[in-house]
């Protein structure tokens, strides 16, 4: 642990003892808070808990949680007393997780208990992942846990049970970039009874709302871009935004937003009731699905999802692309949409929307899991890896998925978009792939992955920042539970 763990060091070797007598765990906690009292004013700070437990790698907000738990006064600091009486509850809890983690009651943990224990609230580990969390916490070389152990490895850890150490990597920060083609999360039967689902579903489609509104001028500029490729609307963003700007006026930059917005909600609830019952299917004889098999569930799940949904996503593109008077409104296009071009137009370009699934869903899962493992490896241990590792896991990997995929929903937009065109020639998926790559390349594929790219920061920014404030305002915190106050 470092050598300024070395009161660390002397309560496991006091802590050998059988449980008892409570005069001698009083003294191991009377040391400890000598040490973390850097000041010796008889109250330990966050400031103080940051510098005494620097080593630990904790971030600032499990420390914030410690104090808050502890500090009964409500002074902002933690006492002997507040400091004792916490660590007594927080073994309590401990102990309540150490059991429910050894299955067998042999007074140990071992390899299989862990891995069967995270896998059984989603989070899927492999034999050797789990191997690395048990060696970051087998201090005597036995390949399993004893309550020692798994006490000193947890007591300044503001966890409380195993499903908070689960719920860290289940990707439920909700980020929204403006494609609803990743995998959904998977949430345990006690998250789903509790009501916990619906209200995270409900802040992150919030979030999506917001950041898509955001975002909008952006992806107004791609859509354009990508259905008039390099014969009009070049030039720089800036450009593009002053030639919609003269076209229609400041409003104009939104256009399609309202239904881009509007579709969020039932795709987010088809989409995961779709996942659950595939999901369901595959792994009848587990408590746990499989990275394979999550892609699997994945990507039907958002095939069904878009199936429904998909007139909605040509409404968008065609009234993304609309002049001014061209349309009344989202009802008005249907209208004429049905009139003119009749039911099969609601469905122009699905085939290629519906393949670029499998490449978006299974990079992004890819490149999200091979990022959490990077993270856990260098980070051995059940450790909260922080906001801007989430974040930064999630923005990447969903950035890849879109970049993978981005040439088919090309020829998505494009399809959606022939008949709105004057002129332009009715074809079909290969032969616009074949069209555009001969007379722009395979550059041509990728046009408008600019703005595309450009609102990525952004909206991860924007989809974060809502998605918080929501789940405080629904009284949900970072771990899931309800409660009438949180932390930004």
């Amino acid at each position: 642990m470092g050598p300024q763990w070395t009161w660390f060091s002397r309560a496991q070797c006091q802590s050998g003892e059988p449980p008892g007598p409570d005069r001698e765990r009083e003294k191991r906690w009377a040391e400890l808070f000598d040490q973390l009292d850097l000041n010796k004013d008889g109250h330990i700070d966050i400031v103080e808990l940051r510098a005494g437990l620097a080593s630990r790698g904790f971030s600032r907000k499990s420390l914030e949680k410690m104090v808050e738990a502890g500090d009964t006064n409500q002074d902002g600091v933690l006492d002997f007393e507040e400091f004792t009486q916490y660590l007594r509850a927080h073994e309590k809890q401990l102990k309540l997780m150490f059991h429910k983690l050894d299955k067998n009651n042999d007074g140990e943990i071992d390899v299989a208990e862990i891995r069967d224990c995270l896998r059984s609230m989603g989070v899927n580990i492999s034999m050797n992942d789990a191997t690395r969390i048990l060696l970051s916490m087998d201090k005597d070389g036995t390949m399993t846990i004893d309550w020692n152990e798994w006490r000193d490895y947890f007591l300044f850890n503001p966890l409380t049970n195993m499903e908070e150490v689960a719920r860290y990597w289940k990707r439920s920060m909700m980020l929204d970039i403006g494609e609803q083609l990743t995998v959904p999360d998977d949430f345990s039967e006690e998250e789903k009874k509790s009501g916990y689902v619906w209200r995270q579903l409900m802040a992150g489609a919030m979030a999506g709302s917001v950041s898509r509104t955001g975002t909008a001028p952006l992806d107004r500029i791609k859509v354009f871009r990508q259905v008039h490729g390099s014969s009009d609307f070049t030039g720089s963003v800036l450009t593009s935004f002053q030639v919609m700007w003269k076209e229609g006026g400041p409003w104009s930059l939104w256009r399609g937003n309202g239904i881009n917005v509007l579709k969020i909600a039932p795709e987010t609830a088809i989409k995961f009731t779709a996942y659950e019952q595939v999901r369901k299917l595959s792994s009848q004889s587990r408590s746990y699905i499989r990275v394979h098999e999550r892609f699997v569930a994945g990507s039907l799940a958002g095939a069904t999802a878009q199936t429904a949904i998909y007139p909605m996503e040509v409404l968008k593109t065609r009234l993304t692309l609309r002049k001014t008077g061209q349309y009344t409104g989202i009802a008005d296009c249907a209208k004429q949409m049905l009139q003119k071009e009749g039911v099969r137009a609601f469905y122009k370009g699905y085939l290629p929307n519906l393949l670029s699934i499998v490449p978006y869903a299974g990079i992004d899962l890819a490149v999200y899991e091979t990022l959490k493992f990077a993270w856990l490896n260098r980070n051995i241990g059940l450790a909260d890896p922080g906001v801007m590792v989430l974040v930064g896991c999630g923005a990447v990997s969903s950035t890849c998925g879109q970049l993978a995929s981005y040439p088919l929903a090309l020829i998505r937009t494009r399809m959606q978009a022939q008949a709105s065109l004057k002129g332009a020639p009715k074809l079909s998926m290969l032969a616009l792939i074949r069209n555009i790559v001969s007379q722009e390349g395979v550059t041509g594929l990728y046009r408008g992955i600019s703005p595309n790219l450009l609102k990525v920061i952004p909206a991860v920014s924007v989809s974060y920042v809502v998605y918080e404030y929501t789940r405080m305002m629904l009284g949900v915190d970072i771990e899931g539970r309800r409660g009438g106050k949180g932390k930004s």
